[in-house]
């Protein structure tokens, strides 16, 4: 394995896994540290992220497994959070060599001369991109190692996986992985959440606190500026389980009605009968500014009133607090 020392080490892929569960603000931190080490990083929500290091190899004058010891040790000391980093010349290389990294955290860094050699007796299913139903069918015919897989002519893989697939696993076998990293940063989220004092089984409740909690989501966003393209509801019961599921608006939105529609959607969909719920997330997912959305003129009366009865809501909210006003049923608990 490589040293890292010299700076003209052609491995210039990163990938790095997260500790299982992170939250999302741990996993933007993370982000923010490999953002100081390269500007090209690519964000694999909610457990990964891609690193280029070509250009930082040069610019921080070091290689690239000093540059995963300087991660490590800043998102521990920093964050208190340790990573697995896989280090080698393509996406495949790297993220094949991340996942054998043991938790909680260390470095494995692969050179373009050792690719074949360090593939090879890996098992097949440890190949980046080989599936459980791919690894059968390929041990069914007796390919059992990376190296195996290599040694079969595409022709051959692509007859027993599928045409894309088989060539997709023959090149990654062989280590040919083109792919570069594509910046990407994690889409704004915005969240808001309720605990409950008690195990709540009442459906009445459970609904109120979701209007309640939608009405602090949609003003949250347009006090931001920001409208939301997809809803995420996390339903928590007692046990430690917990339900989510996330559901796109069919334009985004910050307007009550809007969220309050596609919420009752989520949480019909979660078919609750007596479970004993301990707490709700409703998070905004993939927001966009609000003047990037455009304004559809509406024949609908009904809807218009309520966008200007919106307004003048927030109106009295900015005034006199959030609290003093909003729909009947999330005042049901001080009846």
């Amino acid at each position: 394995m490589t040293s890292g020392h010299p700076a003209h080490v052609v491995s210039t892929v990163m990938h790095v896994r997260y500790p299982d569960r992170l939250g999302e603000e741990s996993y933007r931190q993370v982000l923010e540290q490999l953002a100081e080490l390269s500007p090209v990083v690519q964000a694999l929500p909610p457990t990964a992220a891609l690193v280029e290091l070509k250009g930082a190899l040069r610019y921080h004058g070091t290689g690239a497994r000093r540059l995963g010891e300087v991660l490590r040790v800043r998102t521990l000391s920093r964050l208190g959070v340790d990573v697995r980093v896989g280090i080698g010349p393509s996406i495949t290389v790297a993220t094949t060599a991340s996942a054998q990294v043991p938790p909680p955290g260390g470095i494995l860094a692969i050179a373009p001369q050792e690719v074949s050699s360090w593939l090879g007796p890996l098992p097949v299913e440890a190949l980046h991109g080989i599936g459980p139903r791919q690894a059968a069918v390929l041990r069914e015919y007796g390919i059992h190692s990376v190296g195996l897989l290599a040694a079969v002519s595409p022709a051959t893989v692509q007859r027993l996986l599928g045409g894309k697939a088989g060539r997709t696993a023959a090149d990654r076998a062989r280590g040919i992985d083109p792919r570069p990293v594509v910046p990407r940063a994690l889409p704004a989220t915005a969240a808001v959440s309720r605990a409950f004092d008690r195990h709540v089984l009442d459906g009445a409740d459970v609904r109120a606190t979701l209007l309640e909690l939608v009405v602090q989501l949609a003003l949250l966003l347009r006090r931001r500026g920001q409208a939301a393209r997809a809803v995420t509801l996390t339903l928590r019961f007692a046990g430690g389980s917990r339900w989510e599921k996330t559901r796109r608006l069919a334009e985004p939105s910050a307007h009550d009605e809007d969220l309050r529609q596609l919420a009752y959607r989520l949480m019909d969909a979660a078919g609750l009968q007596r479970g004993r719920l301990t707490g709700l997330v409703l998070k905004g997912e993939d927001l966009v500014d609000a003047d990037q959305v455009a304004q559809q003129i509406s024949l609908d009366n009904a809807r218009e009133a309520r966008l200007v009865a919106e307004q003048a809501v927030d109106r009295v909210r900015d005034k006199f607090g959030a609290a003093v006003i909003g729909p009947a049923a999330v005042f049901r608990h001080a009846s």
